[in-house]
C-alpha cells in the first residue's frame, strides 16, 4: 500500500502531471495588421487611432492608414495597444508548489555558485506561466535563489514548448545577494553581529579578488569546479557581463558603492529601498535599480506608512534609472499592477510604462524589446482599458515575436467550470 502511495505521489509531481495544456502558437507565417489603436510606443508618446503593421515576428510600420495586401487584419478600435511587459527577478518556472518541495528548484547549496544557470532548472511547461501572460507579461527574467553569488538568471518569453525555443539571447547576468544587515538577538551580541555581517563582505570581495587574478591571467586550463565558477564570472571583469546585487539598505548600498568602485563594476541594484536617498552616488556608478516593494510596508516602525508605494517617483525625481518587479513565482501576475501603484502615488504614466517595458530591456542588454517601432520585437499586448488598472485591465491579445498567444490558463478554466456548478 505504502508503494502504491509512493508510486500515486511521484505521478501527481511528475513534470507531466505539472505541464499545462496550452499548445504554443507557431512563428509568424503572414502579416498582421492591427488598425485604429491606441498605442503607448514608450520612446514616441501615446499615438490615437494608429495602425502598427507586423511582418516576420518584428514591427515594420507604425502610422495611420497602413495597408498590406496579405496582411490579417484586426480592427483595435477603443482598444490600448502596449509592449510586452517583462517581469524581472522571478521564479517562475522555477517554482511550481512551494510546499511540495520535488516541484522546487530555485537555489543551489552551498555559498557562491556563479556557474549555475537557471536555464538547467526552468520549466516552460509550468503551469503558472498562462496565468501570468495573461496579464500582459510576455517575457520574464528567471533568476536563481539562495545566498551568496546565486547563479545566472536567463531571459524567456512566456510560450514556447522547450527552454531552446524560450530562450532570449542577452549578456551573462550574475546575481549575488549582498549580506543582510547584522541583526543581534540573544545569542548574538552587536558586535559579533557587525563583525559576522563584515566576514561575509570580506568573503565576497576576496572570491572577486581571486576571480580577477584567475581570468586575467588567461589560464583556463583545467576543469576543477572551483576553475568553472572563475570561469562564469570572466564576463565581469571585461565589461560583456552584468552583476545584479539584491540589497536594500542604506548600509549595505554604501558597502555596495565602494565594491563597486574598486571592482570597477555599474551593477543593477535589485531592491533598492533607500537607493533614492544616495542618488547621486549610485549615479556615480552607473547604477540603476530594480524596484520590488511597490505593494509592501514600510521596512521600519517610524516610516510613513505609503513610503514604498511613492519610492518610484522619488527616483524618478532623483533621475535614477529604475524598473519595477514583483518578485517570486505567480506573483508576478500582479506586474502591471505595480504601475498603477505607482502612478497612483506620484510616479508619471509615461515612466511607469517605461519601467515595466523599455528599462528591463535595456538593463538587460537588449536593445530591440519594450518599445512600439519600426524594428523593435513584435510582442505587444491588447487591452480593452487601461492595463495598469485592476478595474479596467482586459487583455484581450498578447502577440510575442508576431505570434499570436493562446491566452486560456487554469484559473479560467476552473472559473468556466464552477459557473456551471
Amino acid at each position: 500500500m505504502t508503494r502504491l502511495l509512493c508510486q500515486l505521489f511521484l505521478l501527481l509531481i511528475s513534470p507531466v502531471a505539472l505541464a499545462h495544456d496550452m499548445i504554443p502558437a507557431p512563428a509568424q507565417q503572414q502579416a498582421i495588421l492591427l488598425k485604429n489603436a491606441t498605442v503607448h510606443t514608450v520612446i514616441a508618446g501615446t499615438k490615437f487611432d494608429t495602425d502598427v503593421l507586423l511582418i516576420n515576428g518584428v514591427i515594420d510600420q507604425v502610422g495611420r492608414n497602413l495597408q498590406h495586401r496579405n496582411a490579417i487584419v484586426h480592427d483595435l478600435s477603443g482598444k490600448q495597444l502596449y509592449p510586452g511587459l517583462i517581469a524581472l527577478n522571478t521564479t517562475l518556472g522555477l517554482n511550481e508548489i512551494e510546499m511540495v518541495r520535488a516541484t522546487v528548484d530555485k537555489a543551489e547549496t552551498g555559498r557562491h555558485n556563479p556557474d549555475l544557470v537557471a536555464a538547467t532548472a526552468f520549466n516552460p511547461d509550468s503551469e503558472l506561466i498562462p496565468t501570468v501572460r495573461v496579464n500582459g507579461i510576455s517575457h520574464a527574467q528567471i533568476t536563481p535563489r539562495g545566498k551568496g553569488l546565486t547563479g545566472q538568471s536567463i531571459l524567456v518569453n512566456l510560450d514556447s514548448w522547450t527552454i531552446d525555443d524560450a530562450i532570449v539571447a542577452t549578456p551573462t547576468a550574475l546575481h549575488l545577494v549582498w549580506p543582510d544587515n547584522p541583526k543581534p538577538h540573544r545569542h548574538k551580541t552587536e558586535k559579533k553581529a557587525v563583525a559576522s555581517q563584515q566576514q561575509q563582505v570580506d568573503d565576497i570581495i576576496q572570491t572577486f579578488i581571486q576571480a580577477r587574478h584567475f581570468n586575467q591571467a588567461g589560464k583556463i586550463t583545467a576543469t576543477e569546479p572551483q576553475t568553472l565558477r572563475w570561469q562564469a564570472m570572466a564576463g565581469l571583469f571585461d565589461g560583456s557581463a552584468k552583476l545584479f546585487i539584491h540589497a536594500d539598505s542604506k548600509q549595505q548600498l554604501e558597502q555596495i558603492i565602494q565594491f563597486a568602485k574598486q571592482f570597477e563594476l555599474g551593477p543593477v541594484i535589485v531592491g533598492g529601498y533607500d537607493a533614492w536617498q544616495m542618488a547621486a552616488a549610485l549615479k556615480r556608478i552607473k547604477a540603476t535599480i530594480i524596484y520590488p516593494h511597490v505593494f509592501s510596508l514600510p521596512r521600519r516602525d517610524d516610516e510613513p506608512i505609503d513610503l514604498p508605494f511613492s519610492i518610484p517617483a522619488k527616483l524618478a525625481a532623483a533621475k535614477l534609472p529604475f524598473a519595477l518587479a514583483q518578485p517570486e513565482d505567480w506573483n508576478s501576475r500582479n506586474l502591471p499592477f505595480t504601475g498603477g501603484q505607482s502612478i497612483a502615488y506620484g510616479l508619471s504614466y509615461q515612466a511607469a510604462l517605461k519601467a515595466l517595458t523599455l528599462t528591463p530591456a535595456q538593463l538587460l542588454g537588449i536593445n530591440d524589446m519594450g518599445a512600439i517601432a519600426p524594428g523593435y520585437r513584435a510582442s505587444l499586448v491588447v487591452s480593452e482599458g487601461d492595463l495598469f488598472d485592476p478595474l479596467t485591465n482586459r487583455v484581450t491579445a498578447l502577440f510575442i515575436d508576431g505570434r499570436q498567444v493562446d491566452l486560456n490558463n487554469r484559473h479560467r478554466q476552473l472559473y468556466q467550470k464552477y459557473l456551471k456548478r
